[in-house]
């Protein structure tokens, strides 16, 4: 059976107009997909989608060949796990007690020694005893991908699918990028996929091995940096006057805002 996740033909409609308009795609293991596109074209609503937490109104999503609604609640979560924009919490619980949610679905020895080894891996070790409601925006968001890569781990790392909605949106320039090395290695070297909500192109070409562009609920283009990020497609579809240049080291395209 192939261990890859899959959506066919998603259509799901909110206030009589499609959200979510035909849409397929496939997700493996070993690869980081940056989900673009302008203001409401649907990136949340898709990774809700993929994710099993909405269900569509036509088409399906399929893990190793079983809907998403097929599987438990807890053989799905030993699997997939979300990161959300924001996430408050209603109790004053300490860092560590919150990253050691995502080990719920399990019920395994050296609990503690998984949180510490996530809460290192993320930098968060510093914020060990600290009042989650306490922290900043970018800390929680480290916080909270600590939590989901816990929920993943086995066998000394991460297996399965991470889905993270604007995981980068809080942070500062360094913990942008240490954000998103360590999720391309964790792809390079574990049985994980990474599907990202990105809205900063630059960091989308930089990092994700494939970018899927969404417009008004639809796919208008899919591929690698170099064949999405160009300047008639940002235009036509963002409707923005861009310049696309190289980066430097990489040679990704990089996108600069016309005057």
């Amino acid at each position: 059976m192939d261990n890859v996740l899959t959506a066919a033909q998603l259509q799901l409609r909110r206030g009589g107009r499609p959200v979510i308009d035909d849409v397929s795609l496939t997700l493996a293991p070993g690869e980081m997909v940056a989900l673009i596109g302008p203001n409401g074209a649907g990136k949340s609503t898709l990774l809700r989608l993929l994710t099993g937490y909405l269900a569509p109104d036509a088409g399906a999503c399929t893990l190793a060949g079983r809907r998403l609604e097929h599987w438990s609640a807890r053989a799905l979560s030993r699997c997939r796990a979300v990161m959300l924009q924001q996430t408050q919490l209603p109790f004053d619980w300490s860092v560590e007690t919150v990253v050691a949610m995502g080990r719920a679905p399990w019920a395994l020895a050296d609990e503690q020694g998984i949180v510490r080894q996530v809460m290192a891996l993320t930098g968060c070790s510093a914020l060990f005893g600290r009042r989650y409601n306490t922290l900043s925006g970018g800390e929680q968001q480290r916080v909270q991908l600590a939590r989901a890569l816990a929920q993943l781990w086995q066998d000394g790392g991460p297996q399965g699918w991470l889905f993270l909605d604007e995981p980068t949106s809080a942070l500062d320039l360094y913990h942008q990028q240490q954000l998103l090395r360590l999720l391309k290695h964790l792809t390079r070297g574990s049985p994980l996929h990474v599907c990202v909500v990105v809205h900063d192109l630059n960091l989308a070409a930089l990092w994700a091995d494939r970018l899927i562009l969404l417009h008004a609920g639809k796919i208008v283009a899919a591929g690698t940096a170099q064949a999405v990020i160009q300047r008639e497609v940002i235009r036509k579809w963002y409707g923005a006057q861009v310049h696309v240049t190289q980066h430097p080291e990489q040679g990704a395209p990089q996108v600069l805002l016309a005057l």
